[in-house]
């Protein structure tokens, strides 16, 4: 099951990103039935919750918080049905780095959905090698999921 709560006033196609997790998943090999949270929430709450987990001051764009330490499986060999875990986007951050990055809000919001799920997958960007991969990953995975969409549109 995958959840999206939208706690903001910002207009949020909740379908488009139950496809772009269920794509995502997919693409993973992670069980059909995996568990997400997918939340967009005001700024007020993300600092909260920024100092909170992180410890560091001011709104961020997203956050995971991972449940059941799920990993990639392969297509022989899936990964077995569980919780993910939770990402938590916030749209006006997001909409303040779309604009500075040239493109929509929303495709800002769905590379931070895409971004948050590869965390809970255990990818990182602290090392530069780490970054490398998880980018590369990120990027193929949205740029598919964008031309898939589009085919379909």
């Amino acid at each position: 099951m995958i959840e999206v709560r939208n706690e903001t006033t910002v207009r949020i196609d909740e379908l488009e990103f139950v496809a772009l997790a269920r794509f995502v998943f997919e693409a993973m090999h992670l069980h059909p039935a995996t568990e997400l949270s997918l939340r967009f929430i005001d700024e007020t709450e993300m600092e909260q919750l920024h100092i909170r987990w992180m410890d560091e001051p001011g709104p961020t764009d997203v956050l995971s918080f991972p449940m059941d330490e799920l990993t990639p499986g392969t297509e022989l060999d899936p990964s077995p049905e569980g919780l993910l875990g939770d990402i938590v986007v916030c749209p006006s951050v997001a909409a303040r780095q779309a604009a500075e990055s040239g493109h929509s809000a929303a495709e800002e919001m769905l590379l931070l959905t895409t971004h948050g799920i590869l965390h809970l997958l255990g990818y990182d960007h602290a090392e530069a090698e780490e970054r490398r991969v998880m980018f590369d990953l990120q990027r193929k995975l949205l740029l598919t999921f964008l031309a898939t969409r589009d085919q379909e549109s």
